[in-house]
């Protein structure tokens, strides 16, 4: 069975691809912001929360863990044979460098000062450590930890090039059988690598807040390199998107419960595939939906994806600082999630304006 057409539509993929970049940026505020009132401490402020709503932010996390930077991933690594092609491969990994090398080190060096605060005031002040020694003590690069990899998958596949031809520029259809081979090998994949690397682990220094999702990185960001080659973007048919929503949802109804009902083995068997399925599912339906409904970018459009990855570097600055400024206000979890959310999308994007604005930032940002 065919899911694709043969024909290109080269017109509609950066618009579509952006305007996917701009939801999947908002997408990562709405994360964080989750885990800053949800149960899940994995951020510079939070507020754990004191109610049963805290567990619907937790839900939230979750289903957005299981295919958003994935998604991230994929998006870069559709862009990267195209960048390898124009610019060759010492130009190439020059530019990388400097688009997420500086950024990463900007954020290590003068953002993660402003926003570790919560975390030594909290025990390292009262426990008399001086600050520097709470900072090299806690080092990691926050968000910026998809730079690194990045950076990482870049060297790869500047390696990859330098040894091997690349894959010709041609349209082949594909197919249904390809899909669910390859949800099946991620799934095995992502199985059998959380027996040395399970599900909580962290890397020190790096700072890999999800190590456990490793492979998908990795096969989302080589699939997005093939699906360049084989115009997989441009052809996908028009009904390939309502289908792929749908059955991310019917496997989330299926192996999300399964999972609880289940213990040891079978059941992280099962959270293997449930993510790699609606991972898959997701990403093949927006993909689609984008490309056929919002193709298209006018002037707040083009704000809007021009400024995205600098609102993914300097959104910890703006969730910290509203963190404390609606500590006062009591209410329940999810209220002041949907709070904290309405002020920090805005912010984030004008804040991101003010920071590309400054001179020679362009040409990073």
């Amino acid at each position: 069975m065919q899911i694709m057409k043969t024909e290109l539509r080269p017109a509609t993929r950066l618009h579509a691809v952006d305007n996917l970049r701009i939801v999947l940026t908002g997408l990562v505020v709405a994360h964080h912001v989750a885990v800053t009132y949800g149960n899940i401490p994995l951020w510079f402020y939070t507020e754990p929360a004191k109610d049963a709503s805290g567990g619907l932010l937790d839900l939230l996390v979750s289903f957005n863990q299981a295919f958003f930077m994935g998604f991230f991933f994929l998006i870069s690594g559709f862009f990267t044979p195209r960048s390898y092609d124009r610019k060759g491969g010492r130009a190439f990994m020059r530019d990388r460098l400097i688009r997420l090398g500086i950024p990463l080190l900007v954020f290590l060096f003068l953002l993660r000062p402003l926003v570790n605060f919560p975390g030594y005031a909290e025990w390292a002040a009262p426990a008399g450590m001086p600050y520097w020694h709470y900072y090299i003590g806690s080092w990691d690069p926050g968000p910026m930890w998809f730079a690194e990899v990045l950076i990482v998958f870049a060297l790869v596949h500047l390696l990859w090039r330098s040894r091997r031809r690349p894959l010709d520029q041609r349209s082949v259809p594909l197919r249904f059988s390809w899909i669910a081979l390859f949800v099946l090998g991620l799934a095995v994949a992502t199985f059998l690598w959380r027996i040395p690397v399970p599900t909580g682990s962290y890397v020190p220094v790096l700072g890999l807040p999800s190590p456990q999702c490793l492979p998908q990185y990795a096969a989302m960001f080589t699939l997005g390199c093939v699906a360049f080659r084989r115009g997989w973007f441009e052809t996908l048919p028009a009904k390939a998107g309502p289908l792929g929503l749908v059955t991310a949802g019917v496997s989330s109804a299926v192996l999300v419960p399964a999972q609880y009902m289940t213990t040891g083995v079978l059941a992280s068997a099962l959270t293997a595939l449930w993510e790699s399925s609606f991972a898959v599912a997701m990403i093949i339906g927006l993909t689609v939906v984008f490309r056929e409904r919002f193709g298209d970018q006018g002037p707040r459009g083009r704000f809007l994806s021009d400024h995205a990855f600098t609102v993914y570097i300097v959104h910890p600055l703006v969730l910290v600082a509203l963190g404390y400024a609606l500590r006062p206000i009591e209410a329940i979890a999810i209220v002041k999630f949907a709070i904290m959310l309405v002020i920090a999308l805005p912010a984030c994007w004008a804040l991101a304006y003010a920071v590309r604005s400054l001179p020679g930032a362009k040409r990073v940002l």
